[in-house]
Order: structure tokens, then C-alpha cells, then sequence
């Protein structure tokens, strides 16, 4: 694989987090990076084709949403409902089943097969680097992944998703197990 690309600004992204920054409150910087960081993987994965850019970085500025927007533990439905209603208000016209599959099958332990396959796969594979810290590489290489982490820092963001798996189950270990159900895909 060619070198990591790394835009370190994406204006379509600022604008999209921007509308949530307060929901988001204390948590953003963390989301903001994490959400750069996998946009970054997918699209490397996307040989950073120009025709997948504005579904990728929509795709991961919504993906997670749903946690500050309903509180959700199982948020992936919320996400993906808050992305097509934006789809649909703002009129960007990305293909809502693209942009729904993208965000429905990001946590899928197996790769994915199915419509739209090739994004859905570079972003569920992207997710699972970040998410992982790196330990999943998903054919990444490590030195790709020090690069970006550098580039966009952690910020607390794995802190804040066991913050929040406490705050909305009641424990980290109850938190825990309503993610883990209402998120990983098999």
C-alpha cells in the first residue's frame, strides 16, 4: 500500500461536528479526532478515491452520534436515523443506503458482504483499528497508524466511551454488556 494520506482539515467534517459540538459539550475534541482517524484509515483502505470522500467523512461524523444525541448505548439506529434525516433536510444526496450501512455496519466482527461492500468494508475495518488502539491492523501497517494517532491524538476518547457505558448502564460492567448487545455485529 501506497503512504497514509492525512488531511489534518476536512471543512465537510467541521461543518457536520459543528452542528453537534454542543451536544457533544466536553466529549468533542475526542470524538472530533477519533473521527478523523477512521476517515483516514477508510479512505486509505479507499485508495482515497475523491467519489467515496463526502459518504466517509458523513458516514463517521454520525457514526457514534447517537451516544450524545439519545443517550444510547445502542446507538447505532439512533446514528444512522440522525445522519439520513440530515441527509435528507440539508440535500447533500449521498445514497442513504450507502451512508446507512456504513454507520449499521461498522462494529461487524466478520468482514462484510453485501450492496455497497467496498466502503461499508474500509469503514467497519477503519472503526476497528481505532477502536482497537491499533492491536486490530486490519492490513493497516503500524507505522500508518502511529502516524495518524500523532496526527489526531486520542484526546480521552476510549475514556470517554467507558465514561459513558457507566453513566447510561448504570456500571461500567452493565454499560458494557448494552453495548456490546446493541452494537457488535456479527
Amino acid at each position: 500500500m501506497a503512504a497514509i494520506l492525512i488531511k489534518r482539515q476536512r471543512p465537510r467534517v467541521e461543518e457536520l461536528l459543528a452542528r453537534y459540538a454542543s451536544v457533544i459539550g466536553r466529549d468533542f475534541p475526542g470524538y472530533r479526532n477519533h473521527v478523523y482517524r477512521t476517515i483516514t484509515y477508510a479512505m486509505h483502505f479507499l485508495g482515497n478515491d475523491p467519489e467515496c470522500e463526502a459518504l466517509v467523512e458523513t458516514a463517521f461524523a454520525y457514526h457514534d452520534i447517537g451516544l450524545w444525541t439519545e443517550h444510547e448505548l445502542a446507538y447505532l439506529e439512533p446514528s444512522e436515523a440522525v445522519a439520513l434525516a440530515d441527509n435528507e433536510r440539508y440535500g447533500w444526496g449521498l445514497d442513504a443506503e450507502a451512508l446507512r450501512g456504513a454507520i449499521h455496519w461498522h462494529h461487524k466482527i466478520s468482514p462484510y458482504h453485501g450492496p455497497h461492500e467496498r466502503v461499508i468494508e474500509a469503514c467497519r475495518k477503519a472503526d476497528w483499528i481505532d477502536a482497537s488502539k491499533g492491536a486490530l491492523r486490519k492490513g493497516m501497517s503500524k507505522d500508518a497508524i502511529v502516524q495518524v494517532e500523532e496526527a489526531f491524538p486520542n484526546l480521552g476518547f476510549h475514556d470517554t466511551l467507558l465514561r459513558l457505558a457507566k453513566d447510561y448502564g448504570g456500571s461500567t460492567l452493565v454499560g458494557g454488556i448494552k453495548v456490546t448487545l446493541g452494537i457488535v455485529k456479527w
